[in-house]
């Protein structure tokens, strides 16, 4: 993702620098510090999250320095000599484990573990979390309409509809989640989209008549002709006068490809304009539709309503993540100078797991996912007997003898982005990948089963000894 300047090291929350020169004053800036990643819920009230915005972090991160006119701002805005000194040279030079893009993944699991130095690992916190949380929010939002969809594609519409450059991210991710294509050019060239449109009412308004304009544009582009039939009256004038061009352009060797609904009753409407395309031998032509979809709608039209649609264009449910504002991921301290450190709070759901950690996921009879076991750095999870929920010790699962496979992997080396990048097509692929090994019941919108995670025994001691320590 391309960002207006070259170096990003601005691109923070103030206190993160503020905090850094604290570090960099009391003598803490050698300190090894790691950080988990984490989210504390699955948006949209459903079962899942697509993990998503690795390789635009990765990328952004390798730009995370402090030019000259950024320190200039920095001193104005107090920062000291010797600290700015400091930035000059800033790159981040830690290690970084993640979840692979495209993975299914789960609340309070950490996803992505940072290690470096404190300076480092702290002032890139707003970077990690203003990129996963929102790509991971679109990606999974795209991903429950690809469920639902039954097979057909589903276009990105969203750029006018998105908030500022953050619809390049949402392009991006909705791609991850399944959409096949967008309309937003800059994105369609930085990360290899199929682009994709037809035109505004502003066409079809500009000729003296619909008929005009259609047989305008169908000659501007014979190849790739969809026409919007809702302007004036979608029966009576939109999918009449579509026809007419659709034959016009047969004798020519062409033909339309399809037609675009984008108001009414999508239901009644495309199944009236199927018909009356078949009656006139145009069963090829495809028919559009578009307008405040999501999900829900999708589902309603096809699986409700039997609805005629191929295709459909999404656009602000999608591209916001709307009715979720955002993915609630944090970002906590867990390990300093090789000692365990954790959040402590009286709610114990907020209580973070203290320590390095490695992340497994295991497969019942059929393959298929069903426990995710959080464990120690130094366990050996083939030793693993029980896991048990992180709040209520009591509920608890065995996981002995059952398949399993770590999900973190490192894509940072000591300031080595050795990162493999993969298409959007192919982390896309890798979701689906995935999704076939959850469960159904994970999948349903309405009152989904909860997938468990639970953490080791070892884990659970180290946490509870730690909050004793802290309450004394």
């Amino acid at each position: 993702m391309d960002l207006p300047d070259s170096t990003l090291g601005l691109y923070t929350d103030f206190y993160e620098l503020t905090m850094a020169q604290g570090y960099f004053f009391s003598d803490k800036r050698n300190e090894r510090a790691t950080f988990d990643y984490f989210f504390r819920s699955n948006p949209f009230k459903g079962g899942f999250t697509v993990f998503a915005g690795l390789a635009d972090f990765l990328d952004l991160l390798e730009r995370f320095t402090f030019s000259i006119s950024d320190l200039k701002y920095l001193e104005e805005q107090g920062f000291k000599p010797e600290f700015l000194e400091y930035l000059k040279q800033f790159r981040f030079s830690g290690n970084i484990l993640s979840v692979a893009e495209g993975e299914i993944v789960f609340p309070n699991e950490p996803v992505m573990q940072v290690e470096a130095n404190i300076i480092e690992s702290q002032l890139i916190e707003s970077l990690l979390l203003n990129i996963i949380n929102f790509e991971s929010l679109i990606a999974t939002k795209a991903f429950r309409i690809k469920l639902v969809s039954g097979g057909r594609p589903f276009s990105d519409f969203g750029l006018r509809r998105a908030q500022g450059f953050a619809a390049m991210q949402a392009s991006r991710a909705s791609v991850i989640g399944g959409a096949a294509s967008t309309s937003n050019v800059l994105a369609g060239k930085k990360y290899g989209i199929p682009v994709s449109g037809t035109q505004a009412h502003s066409w079809v308004q500009s000729f003296d008549s619909e008929l005009e304009a259609f047989r305008a544009y169908a000659l501007a582009h014979p190849e790739n002709t969809t026409l919007l039939v809702d302007t004036y009256d979608t029966l009576q004038s939109g999918v009449p006068n579509a026809v007419l061009v659709a034959k016009e352009m047969e004798p020519r060797g062409h033909r339309l490809k399809a037609i675009r609904l984008d108001s009414g009753d999508l239901a009644y409407l495309s199944k009236k304009a199927r018909k009356m395309l078949d009656s006139d031998g145009l069963d090829y032509v495809k028919i559009i539709a578009s307008n405040q979809l999501n999900e829900y709608v999708i589902k309603t039209l096809l699986k409700d309503q039997d609805a005629a649609i191929d295709a459909f264009g999404i656009g602000t449910e999608m591209v916001t993540g709307k009715p979720d504002a955002s993915l609630d991921g944090v970002y906590k301290l867990v390990c300093l100078n090789n000692k365990p450190k954790m959040k402590f709070s009286e709610n114990i759901e907020k209580t973070t797991l203290p320590g390095k950690k490695k992340l497994y996921r295991f497969f019942d009879e059929d393959g298929k996912f069903y426990r995710d076991a959080i464990l120690l750095e130094t366990e050996n999870p083939n030793d693993l007997q029980t896991i048990y929920h992180p709040v209520y010790p009591e509920k608890n699962t065995s996981v002995n003898d059952l398949k399993f496979e770590s999900i973190l992997q490192e894509v940072v080396s000591n300031g080595n982005f050795n990162f493999e990048k993969k298409s959007l097509a192919e982390i896309h692929q890798y979701l689906l990948q995935r999704s076939a090994l959850l469960p159904d019941e994970h999948k349903r919108f309405i009152s989904p089963h909860i997938y468990k995670a639970g953490i080791s025994e070892k884990l659970m001691e180290t946490r509870n000894q730690l909050a004793i320590q802290l309450n004394h």
